[in-house]
């Protein structure tokens, strides 16, 4: 499977730029896998200390949801330089080599446009728990801005990603949608 998923990967060649956005995504995706593997042992804790020791739980299930999200937004320029999104390749397939490659560049500059957005919008939603101090309205208390920093750096990095894509398909490093030429 490792194989099959370098296979997949975006190509980089001989770009620093491509090299660095890979590498950044790279670093990504397994913080991203860190934070569920600690999700998992705080849920495996928190079984044993409510079924076995009989007592509450404060932190454990708010840290769970906060690592389980950021680990999503962290995680999706790895997948998306694994070419891990669910896609439907029918009409990609269906064109000639020059329409395929002005689809992948439409595509991508539509999805470079709407992230954009969203890691705007991230970033300002960070920024106001951050400016107004927002605690969660839970026993804990934890600091919003904490698990909220997760927008506007997911989306960043998922939008670095789709420019470097982007970049890779315009000088020909990497087929649009991964597709060799018929």
């Amino acid at each position: 499977m490792a194989t099959q998923s370098a296979a997949a990967a975006a190509h980089t060649g001989n770009s620093r730029f491509l090299k660095a956005v890979a590498a950044i995504s790279m670093v990504s995706g397994w913080i991203a896998a860190s934070m569920i593997f600690l999700a998992v042992l705080i849920t495996c804790q928190m079984i044993f200390v409510r079924f076995v020791l009989n007592e509450s739980t404060i932190w454990q299930t708010e840290l769970v949801i906060y690592l389980v999200i950021s680990a999503t937004l962290l995680g999706l320029p790895y997948v998306q330089r694994l070419r891990g999104h669910v896609n439907v390749d029918l009409l990609p397939i269906a064109l000639p080599q020059p329409l395929r490659k002005a689809l992948a560049i439409l595509v991508l500059i539509a999805s470079i446009v709407v992230i954009s957005l969203m890691a705007f919008y991230g970033y300002e939603y960070w920024e106001i728990a951050w400016s107004r101090n927002w605690r969660s309205d839970t026993v804990w208390g934890v600091r919003l801005w904490i698990p909220y920093l997760s927008l506007p750096v997911g989306f960043g990095l998922f939008l670095l990603q789709l420019i470097a894509d982007l970049y890779a398909v315009i000088i020909g490093v990497d087929k649009p949608f991964g597709l060799e030429d018929k």
